[in-house]
């Protein structure tokens, strides 16, 4: 099955990019679009290779959401990603960040779909549609200031 394929641009160098993904997911992330749902959770990446990604709740609950594979800031991060599924079905994201003048071109490229067996066609659909709900607060968040 073919990975999803996505990428967009951003006002910000790459080093800002990458910082505002993996740093400041808090700032931009849904809370819609976690476990918990709940307003005011925290996104956190262990920055290292084998590092978690999880939330954490305001009243201090942790819920996995996958496990850092590469990190390479500014330029690239990947991920196992298993948001509200076991770990056993997570996929692979790996998003690139690419200096274009004084944008930055960020490349998100999700596999791993094939290991889903029939679940997989479903899965990749609600991803494709999920990523594109989160595109335009991580955009805003790379244009704000620095606080």
């Amino acid at each position: 099955m073919e990975p999803l394929e996505l990428q967009f641009s951003v006002d910000c160098a790459p080093e800002r990019a990458f910082e505002t993904w993996a740093e400041r997911t808090s700032l931009w992330w849904p809370s819609g679009h976690s476990v918990s749902a709940e307003p005011g959770l925290a996104v956190i990446f262990e920055p290292r290779p084998g590092g978690r990604i999880y939330e954490r709740t305001p009243r201090g609950e942790e819920h996995d959401w996958g496990e850092v594979l590469e990190w390479e800031p500014p330029r690239r991060l990947s991920y196992l990603w298993h948001l509200r599924f076991d770990r056993a079905d997570a996929t692979e994201v790996e998003i690139s960040f690419a200096a274009a003048g004084e944008q930055t071109t960020v490349t998100i490229v999700h596999r791993g779909w094939e290991r889903l067996g029939a679940k997989g066609a479903e899965r990749r659909e609600r991803n494709r549609k999920g990523w594109a709900g989160v595109f335009e607060a991580y955009r805003a968040t790379c244009a704000m200031p620095l606080q």
